[in-house]
C-alpha cells in the first residue's frame, strides 16, 4: 500500500472514529498511529486539532506537537485548558519548548512558564538567557553521563535508569567529579565490550565539543565535518552544560535554507509558512526590497539620459540596450547564486576569495566570449537578409556590441561572485547580495560600459 493510500486509510478511520464521539476510542486510535501521521491529521482537520492532541497520551501528544507549524502550535495552545497546556509543556524536550516559547510575544512567554514544574521553568528560563539563535537555545540538559571509574556494567544500568528521560542514548558523556567533559563515547563501543572494563579504558579523549553561544548555523557544519548525531555543550570551563542533537541542527539547516531562498529572491525573510503570514506584512515584507531595487534602476535612466547626445545620433544603439543589460544581469545572479549556496554549505570560505576571483575572470571571459560572439553573428546575419538596418556602419556596430558583451558579461561574473564575499567579511549576511540586487547593479554599470566602449569605437563615424 503506497504512503498516500495509507494516508487516505487513516483520514478515513479517523473520521469513523471521530463520529462516536467515544473518548476512549478515540485515544485509542490516535495512540496507534504514527506521529507523523497524526500530524497530518491536525492539518487535515483544523477543527480537531486541539481535541487530537488532548486525546493522546501527553508524551505521544508532546512528539505531535513539537513537529507542527508554529501558527498551528500557537492555535492549539489557545484552545486547550491550562492543565493540559501545563502537562503538554512539562512533557516537551527542553530544547524544543524553548523554540516555541522564543516565537512568543513576551506577556504570553511569562504566562507560560507559569505553568511549568519548578525544574522544567528553571531549566527553560537557562535556555531563554541564551542568545537568538545561539546553540544554547537548542541545548537540552537530558543526556546519560558516567564516570572514568565506573564499569560497562554500572553504564548499562545508569542507562536503564535514567536512559528513558534522554534525548539520546547513542553517545554516552564522560565527565569527572567536578562536572568537566572527559569524553564521549558511542553506545556500540559499550556493547562489544565486556561488562567488566572500566570507562576509563575506552576513553581516546578525541572529543569534540560546542558553546552554548555558538551561532547555530556555525554548529551545523561541526556536526557535517565531525558525522555525529548528538554533539555535548560546555561552558567556558570545560562543564558540561547539555548536548544538542542533529534532529534540531536539521530543523536550523531547513529554516536557514527557507530564509536565503526568501532572502535571495528579494525579499525580507519571513518566520512563518505564506499562506499563514497576514496580507498587510507579507507586504511590508516585499515593499522595502523593491523600493530599494526601484531606486537603482533609477540610475540606469540617468545613465541612459547622460549618454542622450550619443543615442540621438545613432538611435540603433538603443536597440541592443535590453540584450546588454540583461546578459550582465543574468551572468551576475548567476555567479551570485553559486558563491552565496557554496558559502552556506562551506565549500569556501572568505581565505578562498582570490581563488574563486580567478575562476570567475576564466569563467566571464570564457561565457563574455559566447555571448559576444553571439551576438555580433546577429547583427552579420541580419544585415544580410536587411542591409539597411544597420547600413555601413554594420561591422564596427557589431564589433562594438561583441567587445561590450564581453566586458559586462566578465563584470557581472566578478560582481557576483565577490559581492557575497565583500558583505561576509562586513559581518553582513551573503544572501542580501541576491540575485535581484546583483542585477541591478549590472544594468547601471553595464549601460556605462557599452556607450563607452561604443565612443570609442564608432566615434568619427556614427558618433
Amino acid at each position: 500500500m503506497s504512503l498516500e493510500n495509507e494516508l487516505i486509510t487513516v483520514k478515513e478511520q479517523f473520521e469513523a472514529v471521530i463520529k462516536t464521539e467515544d473518548k476512549l476510542q478515540i485515544k485509542d486510535f490516535l495512540n496507534d498511529q504514527n506521529i507523523s501521521d497524526v500530524a497530518e491529521l491536525v492539518y487535515e482537520f483544523p477543527e480537531y486539532e486541539s481535541s487530537i492532541i488532548a486525546n493522546m497520551s501527553m508524551n505521544r501528544a508532546a512528539s505531535v506537537f513539537k513537529i507542527l507549524e508554529l501558527p498551528t502550535q500557537k492555535k492549539i495552545i489557545k484552545a486547550l485548558p491550562p492543565n493540559t497546556v501545563a502537562a503538554l509543556l512539562n512533557d516537551l524536550p527542553a530544547d524544543d519548548r524553548t523554540d516555541f516559547l522564543e516565537e512568543l510575544p513576551s506577556n504570553a512567554v511569562r504566562e507560560l512558564i507559569k505553568l511549568l514544574d519548578p525544574e522544567e521553568r528553571k531549566i527553560t528560563l537557562s535556555l531563554l538567557g541564551y542568545p537568538e539563535n545561539s546553540i544554547g537555545r537548542l541545548m537540552t540538559p537530558d543526556y546519560v553521563y558516567v564516570y572514568p571509574h565506573n564499569t560497562i556494567e554500572e553504564v548499562f544500568a545508569t542507562i536503564r535508569k535514567f536512559g528513558k528521560d534522554s534525548e539520546t542514548i547513542n553517545v554516552i558523556y564522560v565527565i569527572n567529579n567536578k562536572g568537566e567533559l572527559l569524553d564521549d563515547i558511542r553506545i556500540r563501543d559499550f556493547i562489544l565490550n565486556p561488562p567488566d572494563k572500566k570507562v576509563s579504558e575506552l576513553m581516546d579523549d578525541r572529543v569534540v565539543a560546542l558553546h552554548p553561544e555558538d551561532d547555530q548555523e556555525t554548529a551545523a557544519e561541526v556536526f557535517k565535518m565531525n558525522n555525529r548525531v548528538a554533539l555535548p555543550v560546555v561552558s567556558k570551563s570545560n562543564k558540561l552544560l547539555g548536548i544538542v542533537t542533529i534532529d534540531d541542527i536539521l530543523w536550523v539547516a531547513s529554516e536557514e535554507f527557507s530564509e536565503d531562498m526568501q532572502k535571495m529572491g528579494g525579499t525580507s525573510a519571513f518566520n512563518e509558512p505564506y499562506l499563514e503570514i497576514p496580507i498587510l506584512k507579507l507586504f511590508k515584507k516585499r515593499v522595502v526590497w523593491l523600493v530599494v531595487l526601484f531606486l537603482g534602476e533609477l540610475l540606469t535612466a540617468t545613465a541612459m539620459a547622460y549618454f542622450e547626445d550619443e543615442i540621438k545620433k545613432a538611435v540603433v544603439l538603443a536597440l541592443f540596450v535590453p540584450l546588454i543589460i540583461s546578459s550582465g544581469g543574468n551572468s551576475g545572479s548567476q555567479a551570485s547564486t553559486l558563491i552565496i549556496q557554496a558559502m552556506a554549505v562551506g565549500e569556501i570560505t572568505l581565505r578562498d576569495w582570490w581563488r574563486v576571483m580567478r575562476r570567475e575572470i576564466i569563467s566571464g571571459l570564457l561565457l563574455g566570449t559566447v555571448l559576444g560572439l553571439i551576438g555580433f553573428f546577429r547583427i552579420f546575419a541580419w544585415h544580410s537578409f536587411a542591409p539597411s538596418l544597420y547600413g555601413d556602419h554594420w561591422l564596427p556596430i557589431g564589433i562594438t556590441v561583441g567587445i561590450t558583451l564581453l566586458g559586462v558579461v566578465l563584470w557581472g561574473t566578478l560582481s557576483g561572485s565577490m559581492l557575497p564575499m565583500v558583505l561576509k567579511k562586513l559581518g553582513a549576511d551573503p544572501a542580501v547580495s541576491s540575485a535581484p540586487f546583483v542585477a541591478t547593479l549590472v544594468d547601471v554599470t553595464g549601460l556605462i560600459i557599452y556607450f563607452s566602449v561604443a565612443f570609442l569605437i564608432l566615434s568619427g563615424s556614427l558618433l
